[in-house]
C-alpha cells in the first residue's frame, strides 16, 4: 500500500471515529440543504517526493490534469475568469462558485497573485538566494475579500525552502489549507501544489525533494459517509504512481503546459464514486 492510500483510510478513519460535527456550516447542497460536515483539527502529512512518494490515492480515480490545468490558471495566467478557465482549459467545476454573473470567482487566487506580482517575486527571490527563508505565497488577502463576494481560498499559503544534498539542490514545498473535503479534493489539492513545485524546480534546474501538507479543519460531508465506507473496503490497487514534467531542466515557469506533465503507473480502483458537492 502506498504511503498516499495508508494516510488516505487512516484519516477517512479518524474523522468517522474521532471527529465532531459542524455547526450553522456555510456551505449548501444544490437542494438548498445545510451542508455540514464531520472533522478533525490538524492535520499534518509527510512525502518525500524524491523517494517516490506522491500525495494521489489509488483507491479511486482522481482528476489530475484538471487539478494541473487550475493551477496554471492561478500562477501562470493569474486570472479569476471564468471563461478563461473554461474556453483555454476546458475546466468548469470551479463555475458554481461565480460572483453575481461577473464571470469571475471574485477578487480571489490568480487575482490576488496578479495583484502582488506574487510568482515573479518568487522566481525572482529564489533567484538571488536560494537559501532566504521568505519564499511565501500568501493568497490571504483581507482587502481583497472586502472588495468583492467569493468563496475564501482554502489552499491558502505555500512555502518553499531548499536542501544541498550531495552536491544537488532539491526544493521542498509546504501547503497550508484551512479547510479540505478529505473525501474529493484532498489528493487534487495536493498534487496540483505538487505540480507547482514540480514547476519551480524546473526553472532552476533544480530536484524536487519534500512535500508537507497542513489542513486545519480536514471533514468529511454528512452525505458522503456511504463513500466513505466503501473507501474504506477498496483494496488499494498494486502500482506506485508517480508525477513527473518532461520538459528540460531551466525551463521557463511560464513556459510549462498541462501537457508536460504525466501521471506513470496509476492504476486506480474504479468505478468511479459519485458526490453531491456543497458549494
Amino acid at each position: 500500500m502506498t504511503l498516499a492510500d495508508t494516510i488516505f483510510k487512516e484519516n477517512i478513519k479518524k474523522i468517522i471515529e474521532q471527529g465532531v460535527f459542524s455547526e450553522n456550516a456555510r456551505p449548501r447542497y444544490k437542494d438548498g440543504n445545510v451542508a455540514n460536515s464531520k472533522y478533525i483539527t490538524g492535520s499534518f502529512a509527510e512525502y518525500d517526493l524524491s523517494k517516490g512518494e506522491f500525495p494521489i490515492t489509488t483507491l479511486r480515480p482522481i482528476a489530475i490534469k484538471s487539478a494541473i490545468k487550475e493551477v496554471l490558471w492561478i500562477y501562470q495566467d493569474q486570472s479569476n475568469s471564468l471563461e478563461l478557465l473554461n474556453d483555454k482549459y476546458n475546466v468548469h467545476y470551479w463555475n458554481d462558485w461565480e460572483v453575481s454573473n461577473t464571470g469571475t470567482i471574485g477578487q480571489r487566487y490568480g487575482a490576488v497573485v496578479k495583484k502582488h506580482n506574487i510568482i515573479h517575486k518568487i522566481l525572482q527571490q529564489l533567484e538571488a538566494n536560494p537559501w532566504n527563508r521568505r519564499n511565501i505565497i500568501s493568497l490571504w488577502d483581507y482587502e481583497a475579500f472586502e472588495e468583492t463576494d467569493g468563496l475564501l481560498p482554502c489552499a491558502f499559503q505555500t512555502m518553499f525552502d531548499v536542501r544541498r544534498v550531495d552536491g544537488d539542490i532539491y526544493l521542498d514545498a509546504t501547503l497550508t489549507q484551512r479547510s479540505n473535503d478529505m473525501l474529493v479534493a484532498h489528493h487534487i489539492n495536493a498534487m496540483q501544489y505538487v505540480a507547482l513545485q514540480m514547476m519551480i524546480a524546473k526553472h532552476f534546474g533544480w530536484k524536487v525533494g519534500k512535500f508537507f501538507y497542513f489542513i486545519n479543519n480536514l471533514h468529511i460531508y454528512d452525505n458522503q459517509f456511504e463513500q466513505a465506507e466503501e473507501l474504506l473496503r477498496r483494496e488499494p490497487s498494486d502500482c506506485q504512481p508517480q508525477l513527473v514534467l518532461n520538459v528540460p531542466d531551466g525551463t521557463n515557469f511560464f513556459d510549462i503546459k498541462a501537457e508536460d506533465f504525466e501521471l506513470l503507473d496509476y492504476n486506480p480502483v474504479k468505478p468511479q464514486l459519485k458526490f453531491d458537492l456543497a458549494i
